[in-house]
């Protein structure tokens, strides 16, 4: 649900908090007739810090405007006539309020929108399955902001820190110098005459004598100064650490995954805005950080005072540079796939990108990226570190490209558009294995520098595909179900009852309860390499075929619910023996590949039996549909369980002016005199003749 619908229904306390967040600032009515407008923009990805980001925050402010001179422009009636004054007023006063300073109209509804969310997590307490996702994302989304801001923070007050202990340490080198200057009046009052030395002796060895004590207090104050901001860059580096693995363990780690499963079929996995906005800040806050510690180490090299900060300077450093090494080749990623399956001499693309390269500067010197094909035992080895002395197992056309900087979105990225396999070195197979089942990845390589080349980067960034040995069952039926949906392009799914069926057909188990399931696996082999039993195909091809039809031809059936599909011929003979004669079911066939049957009860002489036609197939719809043929079946009376077979597949019948009869898919064809004709099709029984036609329907 929209926040601003659930901000609307807070009472009290919540309600009146709600209210005073909005005035002449930014007017609730704005917030009102705008409000999915305003919660569909990313006003996370605008940082409010960074003062070149201030052109997308003009971009929001533009679109605002905008949307509320359309909105005022729609109004109509008399009402609608005071509401278009109101709005085209409330554009101006924006306008002429936040032109200047975008940032701040943006800082302004972030809060807006930050509180509100806040006030109705707090009034429902998560009480919905659904709310309390939102809820957890907004906490997600608000941990890693205020993260960020004790984050800036932190930085801001060692900046200080740093400012003050330079000051500190440039005025005791200037006290240092006097005292060395003391020393040297001392020693040249040597060559004075004996009266003349007494006379100002006493006073110079008075000023030394403080001025070396002064320098003895401000050594101990100076490393005390330099050891408390040591531990205050260890604090920042570990909250550091931690944002930077919450972002790139988790929250980057996930969009790979949906990213993956978007590849199976799964929903798109969302934009790399927000992913790119938080990356950008950690660069920002680590090199910071890392210029601060720099910087230290100088005046400590300018000023060595004997103590341990030595050590906790290099401990830093390295932390520092492990931190941001991490960061650059993490977020080295490949933001569009290339296709799974790569057939030689075909194009194909895929695109690469850096989400922390406008930050760090790699840009003004654009890094060139390489693809290389690589096999599953070389990226094995990669991801152990392992030398494969950069050998490849193809030969890929087309395969360098240099990054691209693209200064409105800030994304530095590497578009290959026409790659091309030209060839593959396939390794030895072994066994059962065939080619298709050979793995391969798309390898992406660069160099990045960054800070006038002091770090240098080698990055790699690989296909994220792995397919293991075994699953889990129900792992199997979340990515099966996916698939399914995706392929047929429809919005229903497997139930349980049809995930049920296929672990019977996957495991030739009996058992109609889905906890026997949920602890089993599922072998490679098991899922397409070997026979189902008594069958000469495996139980993907079995299935891929039930996809590939109902994509084709049985689409808007199964999104109708008309086709039951997942039933087997004895559970099909029980749902319909007890309905009247008539009552007929579909379910894919058992015995072929890419086939629904029809399955209908009947009374015959001496007992009531289910019938069931041969398979039809691709090759019988495209020669007459799925409901024309249950329309030609004049023994089809009810869909199962009990709806009239024209209530429901009427809608698709061809319109009978415009019926052609094919007579390819009949076995005879007997002519009754000179009117009629009288069919009988072989998917029939015996004594039902499919259809009786005037002759005229035939032509000559």
């Amino acid at each position: 649900m929209a926040v601003w619908i659930q901000a609307q229904q807070l009472q009290g306390d919540a309600l009146h908090q709600m209210q005073s967040l909005y005035g002449q600032h930014f007017p609730i009515e704005v917030r009102h007739y705008l409000s999915q407008w305003i919660e569909g923009q990313l006003w996370d990805a605008v940082d409010l810090e960074n003062p070149q980001e201030e052109f997308k925050a003009k971009r929001l402010l533009d679109g605002l405007i905008q949307e509320l001179q359309n909105k005022a422009e729609h109004q109509v009636g008399e009402d609608g006539f005071l509401l278009k004054i109101k709005l085209g007023h409330y554009a101006n006063q924006l306008k002429s309020t936040y032109d200047r300073c975008p940032l701040e109209l943006v800082r302004c509804i972030k809060h807006i929108l930050y509180t509100e969310q806040r006030l109705v997590r707090e009034a429902t307490n998560s009480a919905s399955p659904l709310g309390a996702m939102m809820d957890s994302m907004s906490q997600k989304y608000q941990q890693i902001n205020q993260a960020f801001e004790e984050l800036r923070m932190f930085t801001q007050d060692t900046e200080n820190d740093l400012r003050k202990l330079q000051h500190n340490q440039e005025y005791f080198i200037i006290q240092y110098q006097e005292s060395l200057r003391i020393q040297a009046q001392l020693s040249s009052l040597a060559s004075l005459p004996p009266a003349d030395r007494q006379l100002r002796e006493p006073a110079l060895l008075s000023k030394r004598a403080t001025v070396e004590a002064w320098l003895t207090r401000e050594a101990n104050t100076l490393q005390k100064y330099r050891l408390d901001l040591a531990e205050k860059h260890q604090k920042t580096l570990q909250l550091l650490r931690k944002q930077q693995t919450l972002i790139l363990d988790d929250e980057l780690i996930q969009w790979k995954r949906r990213q993956q499963l978007a590849g199976n079929g799964g929903p798109p996995e969302g934009g790399l805005d927000i992913l790119q906005s938080w990356c950008e800040k950690l660069a920002e806050t680590i090199w910071q950080n890392r210029q601060q510690i720099r910087r230290a180490e100088h005046l400590r090299q300018q000023l060595p005072i004997p103590g341990p900060i030595e050590d906790l300077l290099n401990e830093l450093n390295s932390t520092i540079t492990d931190i941001i090494s991490a960061l650059v080749t993490s977020t080295f990623i490949i933001e569009k796939q290339p296709p799974q399956v790569l057939k030689t001499q075909t194009k194909f693309a895929a695109t690469v990108r850096l989400l922390v390269g406008g930050k760090l500067n790699v840009h003004m010197n654009p890094p060139q990226v390489k693809a290389t094909i690589i096999s599953e035992q070389q990226a094995k080895a990669l991801l152990k570190n392992e030398n494969t002395r950069n050998e490849s197992s193809g030969e890929i056309l087309n395969n360098n490209c240099v990054m691209e900087y693209h200064q409105t979105t800030g994304t530095l990225s590497a578009h290959f558009r026409n790659m091309s396999l030209k060839r593959i070195k396939r390794s030895d197979r072994r066994g059962a294995e065939s080619v298709t089942e050979e793995k391969f990845t798309i390898l992406f390589e660069s160099q990045f520098s960054i800070g006038g080349n002091e770090l240098v980067f080698q990055v790699k960034g690989r296909v994220p595909f792995l397919v293991p040995d075994k699953v889990l069952w129900p792992q199997l039926c979340e990515a099966i179900n996916i698939k399914y949906k995706a392929e047929v392009q429809s919005n229903r799914g497997l139930s349980e009852e049809n995930l049920v069926f296929l672990a019977q057909k996957a495991f030739s188990s009996s058992s109609n309860n889905p906890e026997d399931y949920r602890s089993m696996t599922m072998t490679w082999s098991q899922f397409n390499r070997e026979s189902l039993p008594g069958r000469n195909f495996t139980f993907w091809q079995w299935f891929d075929g039930v996809m590939e039809l109902t994509k084709k031809h049985l689409k808007p059936h199964w999104n109708d619910g008309a086709i039951l599909g997942f039933v087997n011929k004895q559970q099909a003979q029980d749902m319909l023996m007890s309905k009247p004669n008539g009552t007929f079911l579909l379910r894919f066939s058992d015995s072929e590949i890419g086939g629904i049957t029809i399955a209908w009860v009947a009374e015959n002489p001496n007992k009531r039996m289910v019938w069931n036609l041969m398979p039809y197939t691709t090759k019988d719809f495209t020669i007459r549909s799925l409901a024309d043929r249950i329309s030609d079946l004049n023994h089809l009376l009810f869909l199962y369980p009990d709806r009239p077979k024209d209530e429901v597949f009427s809608k698709y019948y061809t319109p009978p002016l415009s019926k052609a009869v094919d007579v390819d898919f009949l076995d005879l064809v007997f002519v009754l005199g000179s009117r009629f004709v009288v069919l009988f099709c072989r998917r029939c029984s015996p004594r039902d003749p499919l259809k009786m036609l005037p002759r005229s329907t035939f032509g000559s």
